[in-house]
Formats: structure tokens, C-alpha cells, sequence
């Protein structure tokens, strides 16, 4: 492997043409340019120069070097300018969340990459604990979550809270839970956290219910499909209101807010330690401000 120091002291020689001019340029003494220019020969087992009367001239071996290695020097050069560059709003920034969460988001993000066409969204979709696994894999630079992280390698925090809602079709005016016996339960990834919450605060006859579940009716992991077939009468669910109100067939279902409401604490993570790129820093502090208008 060649040495970059040693190379760039040998281009600057050729540059300048004399071991003087080379040794000022370098801030050197002209030992020490000799020196560097005795270690790049030895180890690429080359003569490089021949000192000359009026300067150093190049082997066949030292012009190759020279041509390829200012070229290599340049490439050195634009990398540290690239790496020490933290644009606001360049490059990807890779975001994870339930797709209750994304739905509530994905578009004001979408509008930011329009102004700032240089950045890239990477949006997925995922329940709460492959958002955590993600985090903790580093494959992921934000994540969003309804479940507050346990592991001490996941910072988080709390930006926001988003209600439940227990959805049915839209002939049931008043559930009782008899009737969502009778309809069946509507599955989804995070369906049963949603309905611990928010039927066991509302309904006394939840608890015994873990002893014998509710029918399963159906079950979706895709956001947009979950209430098809609860529109379609064949089951209900409980949804967070942002997951609710994108449905389309809104005249075909009844939110209905019971008398016990319940939210969910919306938790903002990234993995403890890493230090987030400038660009991800600003797509965070849009995600707080669009989760708290």
C-alpha cells in the first residue's frame, strides 16, 4: 500500500523540481523529503528520480507514479472535504415506524424532499419491535414507536401522544361486548397492544376474555387494508385516530370514542451513542413539529 504522505511529498518534488523548493513547500527539511522519497521507492521496490544539475528528473516507474498518484491525492483531498461536510439536507435518511405513524407523516416528509430534491426518504413501515431491532442493528437512522424502548443501547423520547379508537361497521351505534363477540376481531401487528389498552380500560369483561379470546374474524398487516373488512361488516378493531381517518370508505365504518379514552405516547429513538447526521437531526425536529401541530 503506498504511503499518501510519502506520495504527496514525492508529486510536491515533482511539482516544484528541486529537493529545496520541495522541502519548503512541504514545511521540511530536504532530508526529510529525501527520506520520503527513498521510503516510497523502497517500498515499491522502483527508482522514482534521478537527481539531476538542473533538478530531479522522473524515471519511466516515477512518472506513472506521478500521473496516477496526483490523482489519488485529488480523490484523498475531496473525501475529506465530503466527510467533514454535514448538509442539512442531503443524502438519505432512513425512518421506521408503525404505519398508523407513517401515515400521519410520510406525506409532510415527502413535501421536504420535493424543496430539497439532493435528500432521499427511506420510509418503512413495521411494528414496534422491529423498529427496535432496526435501531439496535443501525440500519435504521430514526425511529418512531407507540411502545417505549426497554433496551439501554435506545435513547428515546416522547414527542407526542395518538388516540385509540375501537372501529366498527357502521350499522353498530352503541357497541357492548356482546356485540363485539358476535362481529369478531379484526387482527392487525399491533391490534392486540391497541385492544389491551383501550378495551381493557373499558370493558370489565376484557380480562376474562384472555382466558377465551375474542374470535379472530380476519387479519391484515398492511395500514391501508386493516378496515376493509370491518367496513364490510365482518369484524371490528381498534386503530389509532390517524389510521382511522386516512380510510377511504369513511361512510362504511363508526369510530366510536369511548367512555374511558386512551392514548398512545408516541416515542422518538435512534441508537444510543451515534452521533445522527445533520440531515436526520432536521428531519427529527419536522417529525416533532408535525406530531405536535
Amino acid at each position: 500500500m503506498v504511503n499518501p504522505v510519502w506520495l504527496k511529498t514525492f508529486c510536491t518534488l515533482v511539482d516544484v523540481g528541486t529537493f529545496t523548493k520541495a522541502a519548503d513547500k512541504c514545511y521540511m527539511t530536504q532530508s526529510g523529503v529525501s527520506q520520503h522519497v527513498r521510503k516510497l521507492e523502497e517500498s515499491l521496490s522502483s527508482t522514482l528520480v534521478i537527481r539531476g544539475k538542473k533538478g530531479v528528473v522522473l524515471t519511466e516507474a516515477g512518472q506513472q507514479l506521478y500521473r496516477q498518484g496526483k490523482d489519488v491525492l485529488q480523490t484523498l483531498d475531496n473525501l475529506a472535504v465530503t466527510i467533514s461536510r454535514d448538509p442539512g439536507y442531503e443524502g438519505e435518511v432512513r425512518i421506521m415506524s408503525p404505519g398508523s405513524v407513517g401515515l400521519r407523516l410520510y406525506t409532510r416528509l415527502l413535501d421536504l424532499q420535493v424543496t430539497y430534491p439532493a435528500l432521499t426518504i427511506n420510509y418503512r413501515f413495521a411494528p414496534n419491535g422491529d423498529v427496535h431491532k432496526a435501531i439496535l442493528n443501525n440500519t435504521i437512522d430514526i425511529g418512531l414507536t407507540t411502545a417505549c424502548p426497554v433496551d439501554p443501547n435506545i435513547q428515546s423520547e416522547p414527542i407526542g401522544e395518538e388516540p385509540l379508537l375501537l372501529v366498527t361497521p357502521r350499522h353498530i351505534k352503541d357497541p357492548t361486548w356482546e356485540t363485539l363477540c358476535q362481529l369478531g376481531f379484526i387482527d392487525h401487528p399491533d391490534a392486540r397492544h391497541h385492544a389491551e389498552l383501550l378495551l381493557g380500560a373499558n370493558f370489565e369483561q376484557y380480562q376474562t376474555a384472555q382466558l377465551r379470546p375474542v374470535k379472530q374474524s380476519g387479519f391484515s398487516n398492511q395500514i391501508s387494508l386493516i378496515l376493509l373488512p370491518v367496513a364490510r361488516g365482518l369484524g371490528f378493531t381498534v386503530l389509532p385516530a390517524n389510521a382511522v381517518a386516512a380510510f377511504a370508505q369513511q361512510a362504511a365504518i363508526k369510530a366510536h370514542y369511548l367512555p374511558t379514552p386512551v392514548s398512545e405516547t408516541l416515542y422518538l429513538s435512534s441508537l444510543a451513542g451515534r452521533e445522527l447526521p445533520q440531515r436526520a437531526i432536521n428531519i427529527a425536529n419536522v417529525i416533532q413539529e408535525q406530531v405536535r401541530a
